[in-house]
């Protein structure tokens, strides 16, 4: 059977920005690490499915409506009454510079659980990706849990991004360990540089590699911001520069990188040679610097 299909795991926010400085009207964007892989995804050409849970109000249903304007699938996600999607207020300072407000989640314990994940779309998809952002909360870990349970059933690829916010963990300690577990089960992670750090609890990128390399993660790519980027595979290092660009907004970069690389992945298959590995590279990196040219995560 043809497998078709990149799985996205995770949670939708929607991010309301202040039209002006009197911080009393927003604009609505579609927001959130995984939504913006998956969108990323299948802008690039690949099916592309969004599982999560999503209420019956007015911000549920513009999720609802930008995903089915982006072709995105979410006819496996879960659709409940009572479901509030998270709002992440951005204001405007005096000199017109956005910062973060609020963040409100009016039902933090309401996510799609592991009995709500329907086996049948595992059996035809090809890859699962799934991120650390809502691994702080147990249902949403027994959820992620039991999605890789179906992946390895059906010998679907795995993609794990790191995205630590910590703001949303009791402690630093349970962070570490919670992502440290979830790397078992990851053929690819992509993590920026100084989530590298914070993970290994080191001071340069060598130590920190050193010190994950014990893991054997079979292709793990390290974000670095305008220095570019590389990946580990077999021992082995692949780097590529940073790319010129006139950068507006650097939001949703690693989420664009993620999405070319699961695009590769997708469409050629795991990269035979070390050359084929850096054009896979090449074409990520690209993509994130292409998407710091325009306001918005997408």
């Amino acid at each position: 059977m043809n497998r078709q299909g990149v799985i996205s795991l995770g949670e939708a926010f929607v991010d309301l920005i202040s039209q002006d400085q009197t911080n009393t009207k927003y604009d609505q964007f579609l927001g959130g690490a995984t939504v913006n892989l998956v969108v990323g995804t299948r802008r690039l050409g690949v099916p592309s499915y969004y599982l999560c849970k999503l209420g019956s109000d007015d911000i549920s249903d513009f999720v609802k409506e930008e995903l089915k304007k982006e072709k995105v699938n979410i006819d496996y996600s879960v659709h409940t009454s009572t479901k509030k999607v998270c709002c992440v207020y951005v204001h405007l300072n005096d000199n017109g510079e956005r910062y973060f407000h609020s963040y409100v989640n009016e039902t933090p314990d309401e996510w799609i659980t592991n009995v709500e994940l329907e086996e049948e779309l595992f059996k035809t998809g090809k890859i699962l990706s799934y991120g650390s952002g809502t691994l702080f909360h147990e249902v949403s870990r027994e959820t992620t849990e039991q999605a890789l349970v179906f992946a390895r059933k059906y010998d679907l690829l795995t993609a794990f991004d790191t995205n630590i916010r910590l703001k949303r963990w009791e402690s630093e300690e349970k962070c570490r360990e919670t992502i440290y577990s979830f790397f078992k089960h990851a053929d690819i992670v992509k993590m920026a540089e100084d989530e590298l750090l914070f993970l290994t609890e080191t001071q340069t990128i060598d130590e920190g590699l050193r010190k994950i390399a014990e893991l054997n993660i079979p292709y793990l790519f390290i974000t670095m911001g305008n220095e570019g980027a590389f990946v580990l595979h077999d021992g082995n290092r692949i780097d590529v520069p940073g790319i010129n660009v006139n950068v507006v907004d650097t939001t949703g970069a690693g989420d664009a990188f993620l999405a070319a690389i699961l695009y590769s992945f997708h469409e050629k298959g795991l990269p035979t040679t070390h050359s084929q590995l850096k054009e896979y590279l090449q074409f990520a990196n690209q993509t994130a610097a292409d998407t710091t040219t325009k306001i918005g995560a997408l």
